[in-house]
């Protein structure tokens, strides 16, 4: 991978815990040369996390900040074994970005395969672009349906930096994200790199993720987070 030009899952103070101002988040995102940074707050199922409000006055943030594009949106909780996710469709046309992810403090781990189940339903939801941490332990999954449906469904993997970091205590991610490597390296299956930064020093750092990159022999041309124009075109088109 060349140098890093976009980190597309982060939080702000708005999340409730984490540490940031949105300006200090871009400014930051700047200075590490990104062309484009994702803020994807909290949706409601969290602790603390913004008022759906946040979201519907999403319109008088400018889209472009210190030469930065800013993609503003939410990461959504996966909440059943459906893939049902929170907030409403009102707030979903609202974001520029959707991304959605299994959390302890709103769902319920089943069977592995109902774990996958919810997932798979997450995937084929037409406004969910990317799935965040799919790896990190938190439910078992079958981890090939999931790279089959990425590609089916154009709805991205993510490999999660801070579900590699010891102090999370994921005993299980590193892995299941070896595994999400190779079998996405099997199917020429795009992935993208989250930094899922709580705080500005941690926008683009995805030093935990490197050595599974190299471990797995992982193509660059299948990395999108030096790609702009080819994130663009691999995350699935919402219609609204």
């Amino acid at each position: 991978m060349n140098t890093v030009l976009l980190d597309v899952h982060t939080h702000t103070v708005a999340s409730g815990h984490a540490f940031s101002s949105m300006q200090e988040m871009v400014r930051a995102a700047a200075d590490k040369g990104l062309k484009i940074l994702g803020i994807t707050e909290h949706a409601p199922g969290i602790p603390g996390t913004c008022d759906p409000i946040y979201f519907r006055n999403l319109h008088v943030v400018p889209r472009n900040m210190y030469g930065v594009e800013l993609l503003l949106g939410a990461e959504l909780n996966i909440l059943d074994y459906e893939g049902r996710i929170d907030l409403s469709e009102v707030y979903w046309k609202l974001l520029d970005l959707r991304i959605a992810g299994i959390h302890s403090l709103c769902y319920t781990p089943g069977s592995i395969e109902q774990n996958t189940s919810a997932m798979l339903g997450a995937m084929h939801h037409p406004y969910v672009q990317i799935i965040s941490h799919p790896g990190d332990g938190t439910a078992d999954l079958l981890f090939e349906p999931l790279v089959l449906a990425s590609k089916e469904t154009h709805t991205l993997l993510e490999i999660n930096n801070q579900s590699l970091n010891p102090s999370r205590h994921k005993e299980k991610a590193r892995e299941n994200n070896l595994e999400l490597l190779r079998l996405c390296k099997q199917y020429e299956v795009p992935v993208i790199l989250g930094s899922d930064a709580h705080i500005s020093f941690s926008i683009a750092d995805y030093s935990h993720i490197y050595e599974l990159l190299s471990l797995t022999e992982f193509p660059d041309e299948l990395i999108l987070n030096d790609k702009p124009e080819q994130f663009r075109q691999c995350l699935k088109k919402v219609h609204l």
